[in-house]
């Protein structure tokens, strides 16, 4: 395509739409799942541009970095839930209700993790009869959703990273 004086290809105007959808994933990745914003932006690249041998490679990665990255997120906040006295049947209801949440109000914030804390803090509270105790499992949950957002972004940054190499290689 030519603009102006300039001549653009397709793989430039896919690079561009990729690093600014990226960018996007990266900027909400403790609210939305940004990892999956930023794993879709490059099977678009891959898809607009072409993949190449060195394209599947740094795909094959960042999938799996998408796919850690997003079990890594559950596993923080149960295991920190847990660390703080909420046992695992606790937890895994608590986590269900996150997905069921995110779907009744599609709101991740608002519904996944919200849903998540109020089931647990009220499961707890039910089975202990004691505010702090539930409490204390609610704000373990809340600490592993901070670690997980800072892993997120640790690990969102890298999947960018990887496919800076791959687009500009």
């Amino acid at each position: 395509m030519q603009i102006g004086p300039y001549f653009i290809t397709i793989e430039q105007i896919a690079r561009g739409i990729a690093l600014v959808t990226m960018a996007v994933g990266l900027l909400v990745t403790p609210i939305l799942p940004g990892l999956v914003i930023i794993w879709v932006s490059a099977l678009g690249y891959g898809i607009a541009a072409g993949f190449g041998v060195l394209g599947w490679i740094m795909f094959g990665l960042i999938t799996v970095l998408m796919l850690a990255g997003t079990i890594l997120d559950n596993v923080l906040m149960g295991a920190q839930a847990h660390k703080q006295g909420a046992p695992w049947w606790v937890v895994l209801i608590s986590m269900a209700s996150a997905v069921i949440g995110s779907f009744v109000i599609p709101i991740p914030i608002i519904g996944g993790i919200m849903a998540a804390l109020l089931v647990l803090f009220l499961i707890e509270w039910l089975r202990l009869k004691d505010v702090r105790k539930a409490l204390a499992s609610m704000r373990g949950m809340l600490i592993g959703c901070g670690w997980a957002a800072g892993f997120r972004i640790i690990i969102g940054l890298v999947m960018i990273g990887l496919w800076l190499i791959w687009a500009w290689a």
